[in-house]
């Protein structure tokens, strides 16, 4: 077949090249900073290099081979220097794995792969005898399109888009030219694109990449946080420490305490992503299958559309117009936003502890705090997680609440929008990894934990008062309150007070036993049991 007008065949439709395969590359706080376990993995530095976890085993050879082109482009630091969003510039290092999946690159290679995909699928449809079942070697033609495409066959879609200002037109096209070279494809060649509208391949292209990209990139990041904070909340279990309620002083609780809460918070919202079904429509320009059932009447369209779409990996929308509605992107996009906000709360209360010195920072060598205050060490990672957190949410807020609102049919409002999904989840990204090197630089300080606790007995009203209750003396709240609300109490106070009550003898033994540092309750047992809690899994995963 001719090339379309205005467009020369290149000369790479001679033939697909065979490039080589990279081999995907495996990366692991036990505690803070200690070596990882394959079951409790959760060490910050392999967050920071792009951990993977037991779900991002397989092999995506062709993400890999992406970013190895990429950077090793000539112009790749100068790129870096001029981007203007900082994902792509200053935080390129830290957010890379998600470029394949979320770039213009990957939106292109996701369009090619369902174009190709499609005209197979016709294929195997025996009332389309116009496009009999093709040939080994055409498949492997077909196939190999998909499994080698690089960087400059984008730029050679993009190149083809400067003259027909359609970007899935554009990937038509690029198409017919590189099969132009195999007659049994050339002859059906007209059958790329048949019978679909734009958003036929973009919403799929999407689907794909957020299923993949989220699997691979964001949920084992998102696991190792959980590992890592499981590990906190086990080793430190028996540690005590002062809580604050109000940001005043409060029943005492224990450092592995703490942390637990948040474990098994994230960890719950980990088991709803399995809730979320990634959806894809084939249904045509109005979603009716209009032109389709035009042309082949006799076809079951909707179960051919059922079928192919399912066979992507993807659930089927049987109810659409020209779009899907996007309403699965908005329950995906408001778990990261919960997830997040959790994580907020979590850099802040470790700023927090830092700052009341109950986490000593571990300095790094050469770097520095502040350009005038040399004795600085900054908590910056967790304060730069909170901050991208901020951004990644109302990134990804600003989608959610916009994508599943569409004028009538279709407008094109959802189609710009898109384009950011990659955004909100790289700020997340980012966040994810700072928390696990803010953790991966904190040491628990007990000399001020302790300090802490044998500066505030009043903290003991609360048990006496209560044990005064069972034994039946009355006004205990308001006797405790005369004694330690605004008053300095020490342990001598307290001790006075309880050898004043008329309690059995054997309880006020256990009373006059009692400090603020034992008086934890059940914080030590919460913390070790939180493993039995928390499920990884089940959550953290689309299927």
């Amino acid at each position: 077949m001719s090339a379309p007008p205005s467009l020369k065949t290149p000369a790479t439709a001679v033939a697909v090249s065979r490039r080589s395969v990279a081999t995907p590359r495996a990366t692991g706080l036990r505690g803070a900073c200690a070596p990882p376990t394959r079951r409790l993995r959760c060490s910050a530095s392999a967050a920071v290099a792009g951990a993977s976890t037991e779900m991002a085993d397989a092999p995506l050879d062709w993400a890999e081979r992406s970013l190895e082109e990429l950077h090793s482009l000539p112009d790749h630091d100068t790129f870096c220097l001029m981007a203007l969003s900082p994902l792509d510039g200053r935080y390129d290092r830290f957010v890379k794995e998600l470029m394949p999946f979320f770039s213009e690159f990957g939106l292109i290679r996701y369009r090619v792969l369902i174009e190709i995909k499609w005209l197979l699928k016709l294929s195997q449809i025996p009332e389309i005898t116009e496009v009999p079942q093709f040939s080994k070697e055409a498949q492997s033609l077909l196939n190999a399109i998909i499994e080698n495409f690089c960087i400059d066959d984008a730029k050679e879609v993009k190149k083809i888009e400067k003259v027909t200002n359609h970007d899935v037109k554009a990937v038509e096209y690029f198409l017919k030219q590189r099969c132009s070279s195999n007659p049994e494809i050339a002859k059906v060649s007209e059958f790329f694109h048949f019978g679909c509208t734009s958003e036929d391949i973009n919403n799929l292209s999407h689907a794909l990449a957020l299923k993949e990209g989220v699997n691979k990139v964001m949920f084992p990041a998102m696991i190792d946080l959980c590992r890592a904070m499981c590990s906190l909340a086990t080793q430190n279990s028996g540690y005590p420490m002062l809580a604050r309620t109000h940001g005043q002083p409060a029943s005492p609780t224990t450092v592995g305490k703490e942390m637990a809460n948040f474990a098994a918070r994230l960890s719950d919202i980990g088991k709803s992503f399995s809730e979320v079904k990634i959806l894809g429509k084939f249904a045509g320009a109005v979603g009716n299958y209009n032109a389709d059932v035009v042309a082949y009447p006799e076809v079951d369209w909707p179960k051919v559309a059922e079928e192919f779409v399912r066979s992507l990996g993807l659930q089927f929308n049987p109810y659409v117009t020209q779009i899907e509605p996007h309403d699965y992107i908005s329950k995906l996009f408001n778990l990261f936003t919960q997830f997040n906000n959790v994580l907020t709360d979590f850099d802040r209360d470790m700023w927090s502890y830092i700052s009341l010195g109950y986490f000593k920072q571990i300095p790094k060598a050469g770097e520095v705090g502040s350009s005038t205050m040399p004795h600085k060490i900054n908590p910056i990672d967790f304060e730069n997680s909170d901050g991208n957190l901020c951004q990644a949410n109302s990134i990804l807020s600003g989608i959610s609440m916009k994508l599943p609102i569409s004028r009538l049919q279709r407008d094109l409002t959802d189609s710009t929008v898109l384009r950011n999904l990659g955004m909100g989840l790289g700020h997340s990204l980012l966040a994810y990894k700072a928390t696990m090197r803010g953790i991966s630089k904190v040491q628990l300080n007990e000399s001020r934990l302790a300090e802490d606790l044998e500066q505030t007995w009043e903290v003991l009203a609360e048990p006496i008062q209560t044990v005064m209750r069972r034994y039946g003396i009355p006004e205990p709240y308001e006797k405790l309150k005369e004694l330690t609300r605004g008053q300095a109490v020490t342990k001598d106070s307290m001790q006075q007070f309880i050898n004043g009550l008329d309690i059995p003898e054997e309880v006020r033994s256990k009373l006059s036993k009692l400090t603020p540092h034992s008086y934890t309750g059940l914080a030590e047992d919460l913390a070790r049991d939180i493993e039995k809690w928390v499920d990884l899994e089940s959550g953290f995963q689309i299927k």
